[in-house]
């Protein structure tokens, strides 16, 4: 085997399609985008979401409810998580740079605690928002509340 009669494996490459380049290359005439109109000259794009004349998909299925542009969405955790939560990552105190590092909540996540479950360690809470009965669950299981915005 020398350099000069090297080739590659047998299927491994394929035959260039030469569009255009005559009748006799089975590819000439109208180079394989059929007759005339738009869509056989350069330069043709289609616009987004046109259906030819048909209407629109997004002007045929109904507009439904409401999205409220000031909703505030929030991580929720349960009492019932926290004692599992605090155990399996070690955690005394429950704050958003915590759950953070843990790999829990994303960066700008924001948490609130509800009162499903119930609570058995004292734990500092530093979270943005918290109902009224998980707030008197902690602090009836020794724990502290802060409320951050």
């Amino acid at each position: 085997m020398e350099l000069h009669n090297l080739k590659p494996a047998k299927g491994s490459t394929h035959k260039e399609k030469r569009i255009g380049r005559g009748e006799a290359s089975g590819k000439g005439g109208t180079s394989t985008k059929g007759n005339k109109g738009g869509q056989s000259r350069a330069g043709y794009k289609s616009k987004m979401a046109h259906e030819g004349g048909q209407m629109p998909i997004q002007r045929r299925i109904p507009k439904r409810g409401f999205k409220n542009a000031g909703r505030i969405e929030y991580k929720v955790l349960n009492l019932g998580q926290i004692d599992a939560l605090a155990e399996k990552y070690d955690i005394k105190e429950i704050t958003p740079e915590n759950l953070y590092i843990n790999g829990l909540i994303a960066q700008t996540d924001r948490i609130k605690i509800l009162a499903t479950g119930e609570i058995k360690g004292s734990f500092a809470f530093k979270v943005n928002g918290i109902s009224e009965k998980a707030k008197a669950a902690i602090e009836a299981a020794g724990g502290s509340v802060e409320v951050v915005k």
